[in-house]
């Protein structure tokens, strides 16, 4: 039996990268996931896929920083499904710029992606599994919501909104069964990062920016949505999980903070 069987999952952003990822391994895992994108062709090609592997899946076309349409979201996936126990607001968009240098349009639009939209996920998911005894929500945050990204300031003041809304959403409805959790990805090689690292010297600066040498993969994202959103996870709630090949961790100095003489430069 899977870690999700018999669940019903909403997964945003699903059209590529780690919500596609995720919504795949929900599926497998046993779920029944509505597969969510503002794109909606590319929501229905992850649909097809997991209906392809023998999951079951179906998908829907939403502008989740817009009420009406992430209300619909819920309500279509109740209708289909029967219930929901699962929402992985995952969807989320980057505009560089200092504050000098962002439009006011940009920073509206980003926090429109990035944080209106896991309230509104709330907001309607929220009664919904109520209705079912309970359930998780998942939001994805990022490390850049942890620290202060240089040239991103809406997505790094956007990020540290969404870890502390999910702290006020697990407080609110712990008395309901719900818990609410956040992912803060390191770099992860989706097709848009990867497009931005383009420059061998760019992609070489980020990986030697993780312990581990390498930039994520969607599937390990997917893996730790997967554990937040089961039952494996039954004692957790109010947290942000930093899934980020030790990015955090490594000291500004680099190897010159390592003691042993063999791993200096």
């Amino acid at each position: 039996m899977g870690l999700l069987e018999n669940k019903i999952a909403i997964v945003t952003g699903a059209a590529s990268g780690l919500g596609a990822a995720s919504a795949m391994r929900f599926a497998a895992e046993g779920a029944a996931v509505m597969a969510v994108d503002v794109r909606g062709p590319k929501a229905a090609e992850t649909a097809a896929a997991i209906n392809e592997a023998g999951g079951h899946a179906l998908s829907f076309a939403a502008d989740v920083s817009m009420a009406e349409d992430v209300e619909a979201m819920v309500a279509e996936t109740v209708a289909q499904f029967g219930g929901l126990d699962v929402l992985f607001s995952n969807a989320g968009t980057l505009r560089p710029g200092t504050a000098v240098e962002l439009s006011v349009e940009d920073w509206d639009y980003v926090m429109g992606v990035n944080v209106r939209s896991v309230f509104l996920g709330a907001k309607y998911a929220v009664p919904a599994m109520e209705a079912r005894g309970g359930g998780s929500i998942i939001n994805t945050a990022s490390i850049s919501g942890l620290h202060g990204d240089g040239g991103a300031v809406v997505y790094a003041a956007s990020k540290a909104a969404v870890i502390n809304l999910t702290r006020a959403l697990a407080t609110d409805h712990a008395a309901a069964g719900i818990r609410v959790n956040a992912i803060c990805p390191g770099t992860i090689a989706t097709p848009p990062v990867l497009r931005m690292m383009s420059d061998p010297e760019v992609m070489a600066v980020n990986v030697n920016a993780h312990l581990l040498g390498r930039l994520g993969r969607p599937e390990e994202i997917a893996a730790a949505a997967l554990w937040l959103a089961s039952d494996e996870s039954s004692f957790v709630t109010g947290e942000h999980l930093v899934v980020d090949g030790g990015l955090r961790a490594k000291s500004p100095l680099g190897t010159l903070a390592d003691p042993r003489p063999a791993h200096r430069r």
